[in-house]
């Protein structure tokens, strides 16, 4: 036998039938036709795509979640320096005396404390331009450009 090449056959002369290929030969005894062989690929690409999506999914979710976690330690971060510079003013007696004498109006023994209490009619305007309580906002600012 002779290399007759991809056309080789063993019929009549005048009969050639070209030779499939090894997959095509085989995808014919199974019974895949090219439809079949379509609808097996997309079957393919589908499981191809759903086992890749789902993972891809939850990494994009991993990396939100982890941006948010990291965003949070930032915040907390500021907090604790917050909390430590706080720390740090507590710990000095003369702050601890300045906080109790404006907050609970503490005095030392032998000093005066004395209170500045406004007259009930509320507070005393320094000058004669005392807005009227009824007015709004904008009628006194078009009396002061009117009046000018």
């Amino acid at each position: 036998m002779g290399g007759a090449g991809p056309t080789e056959h063993h019929g009549a002369p005048g009969d050639r039938v070209p030779i499939r290929p090894l997959g095509v030969r085989i995808g014919y005894a199974v019974g895949v036709t090219s439809g079949r062989r379509a609808a097996l690929l997309a079957a393919v690409i589908c499981v191809l795509i759903l086992s890749v999506a789902v993972p891809l999914r939850n990494y994009v979710d991993q990396r939100a979640e982890l941006s948010a976690v990291y965003e949070q330690q930032h915040v907390l971060a500021d907090k604790i320096a917050e909390l430590e510079r706080r720390r740090v003013l507590l710990a000095d007696p003369e702050h601890i005396e300045t906080q109790a004498r404006e907050r609970l109006r503490y005095v030392r023994p032998g000093e005066a404390p004395y209170l500045v209490q406004l007259p009930p009619g509320g507070t005393v305007a320094a000058s004669g331009d005392v807005p009227a309580a009824g007015s709004p906002w904008y009628a006194e600012l078009w009396k002061s450009i009117n009046s000018e």
